[in-house]
């Protein structure tokens, strides 16, 4: 009931928000005198706030209809070549001359956590101009109908091994943050199998693999309350009418509302900034502020099932580095991977991933030679600087792209490269 108490809220300032709009129109209006004035553009700038903080963001879109490779611009055209009720595999094909040498095949897996894959954007628009990129586009849980089935952290793990069979031999595999997990153990059980499309290397971006490593807030939470806690507090029913009516989820509103009351002062300042911003007439700064939230608020619900799988498996029992966590029943042990080359990335400053829970996948892959792994922490970034601004795309970007291309099966070489170290602290 409490979901459907939150929808009904939410319609309820419908009204509310359409007359703020409309008094946000009438006072920025360039006709409108008062708009000119110092008055004018406060109660202007009070609506835009007040209609922002109550409105439902909507998934946001990729937007990449370019990027440069060779020193020339192409066009970018996003195509779904596979799909399954909870995930599309968004490909960015690129309009490269025909005949031009192919670039490594790219699977970005990206966290099924509350955002749409789209916070990836930085990530996929770095990587475009070096492969032949796929994402895994998650879909909303309330919009699945339950005709559909359910969906868990196994389920989870079929789809990577399934989207890497679609895309065939010499597959590479970046996850980026919770993916780390399943991805390992998706590798893990292809090797076991003798899966041919077992991807040529796997890269790990600020996955929290062994969380008793540096815990942070996020994991002494899921230490401190009982599995059964999660499920009698934050697990609700989709209210009518989406097509989900009825799946138990995770709310994403939820998941949202924990994000920033880890920040809350930090979020309070950039409204107020933001309202400031607009009352000078500062368009730039108020734009920048925009792009970020609607983006940071669009969120997704997650099915039940999965999160309290990921939630009991990855940060109460910490089933992957004991060797306990399975799959399906078969135990999945990431000591047989033999022929992916490992590459683990951590920001110094990670709140998320405390630094050293993606390197424990270092010590778990022990068969894995010397010369196929690598490791690389960035220093004075968090959680968000690991894939996505500046630094990602100076310093870490060349690393990855130096690994995959060095390690590719068509392309592999028996060197380390050169570009992939330690960072020193």
């Amino acid at each position: 009931m409490f979901y459907q108490l939150y929808e009904m809220n939410h319609a309820a300032l419908q009204p509310a928000r359409l007359y703020a709009d409309a008094v946000r129109l009438f006072y920025s209006n360039p006709l409108n005198p008062v708009s000119h004035t110092h008055w004018g553009r406060s109660v202007a700038a009070g609506a835009e706030l007040f209609e922002r903080t109550t409105r439902r963001y909507s998934k946001p879109q990729f937007g990449l209809d370019k990027t440069v490779v060779d020193w020339k611009s192409v066009a970018v055209t996003e195509k779904t070549v596979w799909s399954k009720p909870f995930c599309n595999l968004v490909r960015f094909e690129r309009a490269v001359p025909a005949g031009r040498k192919a670039d490594p095949k790219l699977l970005i897996v990206a966290p099924m956590s509350g955002h749409y894959a789209t916070l990836l954007r930085g990530t996929v628009e770095a990587m475009l101009p070096y492969a032949d990129l796929h994402i895994t586009d998650w879909v909303d849980a309330r919009m699945v109908p339950l005709a559909d089935g359910s969906f868990d952290l196994d389920d989870y793990i079929d789809y990577v091994i399934d989207m890497l069979h679609t895309l065939g031999p010499d597959t590479h595999v970046m996850a980026v943050c919770q993916p780390s997990v399943p991805v390992l153990a998706a590798v893990a059980l292809m090797e076991a199998k003798g899966d041919p499309f077992v991807p040529s290397t796997m890269t790990l971006m600020g996955g929290p693999i062994d969380t008793r490593r540096n815990p942070t807030a996020v994991n002494l939470l899921a230490k401190e309350k009982r599995i059964d806690w999660f499920r009698d507090n934050v697990v609700m029913r989709a209210p009518w009418p989406v097509p989900g009516f009825g799946r138990e989820v995770y709310p994403g509103f939820l998941q949202l509302s924990g994000f920033m009351s880890m920040n809350l002062d930090r979020h309070i300042i950039a409204h107020k900034e933001f309202f400031m911003h607009l009352v000078k007439h500062d368009g730039d700064n108020a734009e920048k502020h925009r792009d970020f939230y609607d983006e940071y608020l669009a969120v997704m619900d997650l099915t039940a099932e999965f999160y309290l799988q990921t939630v009991d498996t990855v940060f109460v029992r910490h089933a992957l580095p004991k060797g306990e966590m399975t799959h399906r029943g078969t135990r999945i042990d990431p000591s047989v991977i033999r022929n992916v080359a490992l590459f683990t990335v951590e920001g110094e400053n990670d709140d998320i991933s405390g630094l050293g829970q993606t390197k424990a996948a270092q010590d778990l892959c022990v068969n894995i030679p010397a010369d196929k792994k690598a490791h690389y922490v960035q220093p004075a970034v968090g959680h968000y600087g690991v894939f996505n601004g500046s630094r990602f795309r100076s310093e870490i970007v060349p690393r990855i792209v130096d690994f995959i291309t060095s390690y590719g099966r068509q392309t592999r070489v028996a060197v380390k490269p050169k570009l992939v170290r330690t960072a020193k602290r």
